[in-house]
């Protein structure tokens, strides 16, 4: 072996060896779709979190994703459109909920390839809900009905837990005062099948970068 094909062969060896690079998405707050929030208010705008998608898909030095979430809920549409494309992304997802996950946070969660809750995080699973006037006729509630449909085939599709379970959860009564709905901490949400483990953000890079690496 000449001293040329040495030098390719360490060279190589070396880049085999190089750390994979990882990119992170935080998703915090509210989700704001078209209607803006209050100044006051921690958002997450979904005009700017989709072209960031996009753009990390199209990146060929990147080679995974990260999400961190800690969200209270928000837009539907905009955090069904954000969760869409997560699921939709090529490259490996790892999703890791601290904090909450709450309303619409959960597809946004399950939309990763593996996911992760902190133990001390929680995730509030409730029906569609809107602020503001709302006509009190059969066409609303149908219109309700619709979407609440769509995110539980989503939320389905892209974890563990079955339509029908996932909306005994969100019908649940009794344990959220003045409302329906359930209260998944930790290890709960992993029992049901909606996330795949409990973990903290060692675990979710660890696991991240075993999926960059098989």
């Amino acid at each position: 072996m000449t001293k040329n094909e040495k030098k390719t062969e360490k060279t190589t060896a070396t880049e085999s060896k190089s750390k994979p690079k990882i990119s992170c998405l935080t998703v915090i707050g509210e989700i704001e779709g078209h209607v803006e929030s209050p100044e006051q208010n921690k958002t997450t705008k979904y005009e700017h979190v989709i072209p960031q998608l996009v753009s990390i898909e199209e990146d060929p030095s990147v080679d995974g994703l990260l999400v961190i979430l800690n969200t209270v809920g928000g837009d539907i549409e905009a955090g069904l459109a954000i969760a869409e494309l997560i699921a939709g992304m090529t490259k490996p997802v790892v999703s890791l909920v601290l904090g909450g996950g709450h309303s619409i946070g959960v597809p946004l969660a399950v939309a990763a390839k593996y996911s992760f809750i902190a133990p001390s995080a929680s995730m509030t699973i409730h029906p569609v809900r809107t602020t503001g006037l709302t006509l009190g006729a059969r066409q609303s509630f149908e219109y309700f009905r619709k979407i609440q449909q769509r995110i539980n085939n989503f939320v389905a599709a892209n974890s563990h837990i079955t339509a029908d379970r996932y909306n005994s959860l969100v019908m649940t009564t009794g344990e959220l005062a003045m409302d329906v709905g359930t209260v998944l901490e930790g290890k709960e949400a992993v029992d049901v099948g909606l996330i795949d483990s409990v973990g903290d953000l060692g675990s979710a890079v660890k696991k991240l970068k075993k999926m960059i690496g098989s």
